[in-house]
C-alpha cells in the first residue's frame, strides 16, 4: 500500500473524526432519536397530545435536578442525596403552608431553603473535611429521609392552595404544561451559568484539573459548595412542581430519583469524572429516561424491569463516558 492510499484508508470521517468519535459524541441525540421512533411504533398510545404533555410532566422533576447535578459531576462530585432531600423538600413546603400561614411564596420558599441547606452541607463535608462526595451524600441520604418520616410520623401532608397548584402544578402557558416552562427557564439559566459565565469556568477547571485550578486562583472548595447548593435549590423546585400536582407531600416522595438523575446527566455526556459536559445534553439525557419510563409503562413493563433496565443503563453510560 503506498502513501497516498494509506493516507486516505486512515482518513478520519465527519471533519476530523473517526466514526466511532462522532457516534460518542452524538450518542445522546441518536439514542433519544431512536427511542422515540420505537415507543412510536411499539404503542399507539405514545404520540397522543395527552401522553406527550405527561412526559413532559413527568420529565420536569428529573431534568430540572439533573441541571444541579451536571454542575455538581463536572466538579467531579457526586450527590447521593437528591431523592431524600427532595421528600424534606416536599414536606417542608406542605407543612409551612397548613400549620404556618397558607401562602404558596412561603411554602416555596421554605422548601428551597431546605434544599439549599443540605446542598452546603453536604459540599462543606465534602470540601472542609475531606470526606469524599459519595459518602457524605450517602450519609445525608438517610438523614433527610429519616427526617421526613419522623416530622409527620410516616403520613402524608395535604396541600390546599390554589395559586400553588396553578404556578407549580396544573397550569398551562402557551399551550405547555408549566412543569415544562419551568424546565425550560432552568435550562436556559444553567446554559448560561455553565456555559457563559465565569462560575461555568471555574466548575470546568475544577472538575478537569483541581490543582491547576487553584494554581490560577480558583476557589476550588467554593466552587465546590456553590455547585452542591445550587443542586439543593433545584431539588426544592422540583419538589414543589410534584408536590403542585399530587396536592400532597409524602415522606416517601424521590425514592430512586438519584438514579434517574445520574442516569440522566451520565447519558447526556457529563463525565462522571469531570472536566466535561453540558446542560443542553443533559436534558436529552433526562429526556431518555422520560420517555423510557413512560414507554416501558404504556408497554406493561413492571417497575423491577424498568429498574434493571435503568442500572445496565447506567453501566453503559459509564463505560462509554470513560471512553470519550
Amino acid at each position: 500500500m503506498n502513501a497516498i492510499s494509506a493516507s486516505a484508508a486512515t482518513k478520519p470521517r465527519f471533519g476530523g473524526r473517526s466514526g466511532g468519535d462522532f457516534i460518542r459524541e452524538y450518542f445522546v441525540y441518536i439514542a433519544l432519536a431512536a427511542l422515540i421512533v420505537f415507543f412510536a411504533f411499539a404503542s399507539p398510545y405514545f404520540m397522543t397530545t395527552q401522553n406527550v404533555a405527561n412526559i413532559g410532566r413527568q420529565t420536569a422533576t428529573v431534568s430540572i435536578v439533573a441541571v444541579g447535578m451536571a454542575f455538581v459531576i463536572i466538579n467531579a462530585q457526586i450527590d447521593l442525596s437528591v431523592g431524600s432531600v427532595f421528600a424534606l423538600c416536599g414536606m417542608a413546603s406542605a407543612l409551612v403552608m397548613q400549620y404556618v400561614v397558607n401562602f404558596w411564596l412561603l411554602g416555596a420558599l421554605a422548601a428551597v431553603a431546605v434544599g439549599v441547606v443540605f446542598g452546603f452541607l453536604n459540599g462543606l463535608v465534602t470540601v472542609k473535611l475531606g470526606v469524599p462526595s459519595f459518602l457524605v451524600t450517602l450519609g445525608m441520604l438517610g438523614v433527610a429521609r429519616g427526617i421526613a418520616l419522623l416530622i409527620t410520623d410516616t403520613k402524608p401532608v395535604l396541600i390546599s392552595n390554589p395559586t400553588y397548584f396553578q404556578i407549580f402544578g396544573e397550569s398551562t402557558f402557551l399551550g405547555l404544561p408549566i412543569a415544562v416552562i419551568w424546565t425550560l427557564v432552568i435550562v436556559a439559566i444553567g446554559v448560561v451559568v455553565l456555559h457563559k459565565s465565569i462560575f461555568g469556568l471555574r466548575v470546568f477547571a475544577t472538575g478537569g484539573n483541581p490543582q491547576a485550578a487553584r494554581f490560577t486562583g480558583v476557589n476550588t472548595q467554593r466552587t465546590i459548595i456553590s455547585s452542591f447548593v445550587i443542586t439543593g435549590a433545584l431539588v426544592g423546585l422540583a419538589s414543589l412542581l410534584f408536590t403542585g400536582i399530587a396536592h400532597a407531600a409524602r415522606p416517601d416522595l424521590g425514592s430512586g430519583l438519584e438514579l434517574d438523575v445520574i442516569a440522566a446527566v451520565i447519558l447526556g455526556g457529563v463525565s462522571l469524572f469531570g472536566g466535561r459536559g453540558t446542560i443542553i445534553g443533559v436534558l436529552a439525557g433526562s429526556l431518555i429516561i422520560g420517555i423510557m419510563n413512560n414507554g416501558l409503562v404504556l408497554m406493561g413493563v413492571s417497575s423491577s424491569v424498568q429498574q434493571i433496565i435503568k442500572g445496565i443503563i447506567i453501566i453503559a453510560a459509564v463505560s462509554l463516558s470513560k471512553k470519550r
